[in-house]
């Protein structure tokens, strides 16, 4: 909930782009006339422009002939790991509006990434359980999210070997059957070349000599015993982020 009496330009946004990532503001809806919402915050038409031009800037909006602004039909910014947990605690809503997941994976595997491993905390070419699945917008590929969860969590979460995904986030699961609360790490922000295999996942298909250049996001969760799991998304090339873990 923004605090109306210190509202500025950025909050004004991160309003909006929540009731847009939330669905409550759907593609092609048009966003309230800025008198209005410059009286809902008690700020200055100024500031509410400022807002607006941010929720352009990103690709959220759009504007229409009449001096309207409308929701963009498909933005380009991807929502984080660490916003669709705010959402789904918000809405209660795995998915948000044109969004679902397919080619669910789950296996056991050797660890043999060194970043990964010194994440976990554990040592090369140890046993982990690696989570994939591809979230869809509209149809279209747009993230190859894969976790790797430290080999403690299938004491108390066997369902984690299952490939179908969880009704809800699988770390409440582990809370309520062992007490502990888990915490998130700050979000890492990277940018590499595309492995062949998350190609495949993306469904791109360029020359074996191509380089495709990609969006990386890593968020590492622990409990009290340490590293519990890694999450690792990988972003189709024209997605970009916004600053903080906004949607």
């Amino acid at each position: 909930m923004v605090d109306k009496s210190s509202a500025g330009y950025a909050d004004i946004a991160a309003h909006f782009r929540k009731l847009i990532e939330d669905g409550e503001l759907q593609p092609g809806a048009t966003m309230p006339p800025m008198s209005q919402v410059r009286e809902q915050f008690g700020v200055s038409i100024t500031t509410v422009n400022r807002a607006y031009r941010l929720l352009k800037d990103e690709g959220l909006t759009t504007p229409r002939p009449g001096a309207e602004t409308v929701v963009a039909q498909r933005s380009n910014v991807a929502a984080t790991g660490a916003a669709r947990l705010e959402r789904i605690a918000r809405t209660g809503e795995k998915y948000a509006p044109g969004e679902t997941s397919i080619n669910h994976t789950a296996q056991l595997r050797s660890c043999h990434d060194p970043k990964v491993a010194d994440l976990l905390g554990i040592e090369l070419g140890d046993e982990v359980v690696v989570r994939s699945r591809v979230f869809l917008r509209d149809g279209e590929p747009a993230v190859a999210a894969l976790s790797v969860i430290h080999m403690r969590a299938l004491v108390d979460v066997p369902e984690l070997l299952q490939p179908r995904p969880f009704d809800r986030f699988w770390q409440e699961i582990y809370k309520e059957r062992t007490g502990r609360q888990t915490t998130k790490s700050p979000e890492r922000r990277t940018a590499r070349l595309a492995a062949t295999n998350e190609l495949d996942m993306l469904d791109i298909h360029v020359p074996e000599t191509a380089a495709v250049p990609v969006l990386v996001l890593v968020n590492v969760f622990h409990d009290d015993e340490g590293p519990l799991e890694v999450w690792e998304d990988v972003y189709a090339p024209g997605l970009w982020q916004v600053e903080g873990e906004k949607p």
